[in-house]
Order: C-alpha cells, then sequence, then structure tokens
C-alpha cells in the first residue's frame, strides 16, 4: 500500500540550482481537465504528498515533473510539479460572498482613494440607512476612508465608489487574479499560467 511517508528524499542540486531545498517547497500546480488552473489567486497548489497520492488513485495526470526524486526500498518516483485532472470541475457561477473574494473583485484598491493599503470594507448605504451587507451595497475601502466616511452616504459625504459595486461572476474573479502574479514560478508551470504582467525571471 501506497503512503508517501514511506518514501526517502533524494534531492539533485545540480538540476535545479538549490532553489527547491525541501519537499515542502515543491508543490504541484494543479489544473482542470481543460488544462487551465484550477485558481488563479491563490494560485490553484497542492503538496507533494497529496499529488502523489492522487496520482496513485488515477484521479490526476502527471504533466511535468521536478528534478527531484523521493524513493522507496523498491520504488523511485520523481516529485509532481503540474498536474491535471482527469475529470472536469465546473467552476461556481456564483462565488461566496467572503472578504477576500471582496478585495479580489476590486482588485484589492480601496475604491474611494485607490490605495492598497489599510484595506477594509464600507457599507456604500450605511446599515442604519437601511443598507445591507451584499456584493451590491459593500465596497473596499482603506481605512482612513471608511473612517472619513463614516455613516454617511456618498453624497453626504462628497465620496462616491470608482466603480458600482456589483456581483461578480467566478470566471470575473479568476480573470482579476490573473492579474497578481506569484513572486516566483517554477518553469515547468509557465506554459499554463496566462498572467496579466511578465512574470519574473
Amino acid at each position: 500500500m501506497y503512503h508517501p511517508d514511506l518514501f526517502q528524499e533524494r534531492w539533485r542540486p545540480e538540476h535545479d540550482g538549490g532553489r527547491w531545498q525541501s519537499p515542502q517547497a515543491c508543490p504541484a500546480l494543479v489544473l482542470n481537465a481543460d488544462y487551465t488552473p484550477l485558481s488563479y489567486y491563490p494560485l490553484s497548489l497542492w503538496s507533494w504528498q497529496d499529488a502523489i497520492k492522487a496520482a496513485f488513485l488515477e484521479r490526476v495526470d502527471v504533466i511535468a515533473q521536478y528534478e527531484r526524486e523521493i524513493r522507496s526500498p523498491s520504488f523511485t518516483m520523481r516529485l509532481p510539479s503540474v498536474v491535471a485532472l482527469r475529470q472536469y470541475v465546473k467552476p461556481s457561477q456564483n462565488p461566496a460572498f467572503t472578504r477576500f473574494n471582496l478585495f479580489l473583485r476590486d482588485r484589492f484598491q480601496c475604491q474611494y482613494c485607490g490605495s492598497h493599503h489599510e484595506l477594509t470594507f464600507d457599507h456604500v448605504v450605511p446599515r442604519a440607512y437601511g443598507g445591507r451587507t451584499t456584493w451590491q451595497n459593500v465596497t473596499t475601502a482603506c481605512a482612513p476612508c471608511n473612517l472619513r466616511k463614516g455613516g454617511r452616504t456618498p453624497a453626504e459625504a462628497h465620496m462616491l465608489p470608482r466603480t458600482r459595486p456589483t456581483q461578480p461572476t467566478s470566471h470575473q474573479l479568476q480573470e482579476h487574479g490573473r492579474a497578481f502574479p506569484p513572486h516566483y514560478c517554477h518553469e515547468t508551470w509557465r506554459d499554463y499560467l496566462y498572467w496579466d504582467v511578465e512574470l519574473e525571471a
């Protein structure tokens, strides 16, 4: 019976320059069955243990591998760097209304001043005026703007959001996520990631 803990680790530093120094630093990029990432932001990654388990259970195809290997007395396997699901997972059309998704919808930017710092959320129509906590009435705001607006309406505070808050689709959130690539991507991931900005070498 396969179990990841039964493998001993063997690293070949001459192949990767020492960048991936532990199994924990060797995640696998997870693609849907159509070879697109399950998620751009956060990037859909599995630990090496989860990737190998899924491969042995024939739930994924291993598309690319690291030079790093794991082995048991009778088996050797290179760690997967890219895996693709064998069955297509249809994304939800209505993403959950969470703080993270709200910030992602607004591209992590205050909708009053454009700041990317001290982000929180603001009820455009204050709750005291009957405003509800919904996609259509909550927007990203930095702490200073939120404090300045207080419990007033945009007209009273002379502070109009830059964009009208709406309920996003999962596709829209994924498109927004493409604007935030990680600081480093393994070379085997790059053929499957289409970022809005150029990746660092």
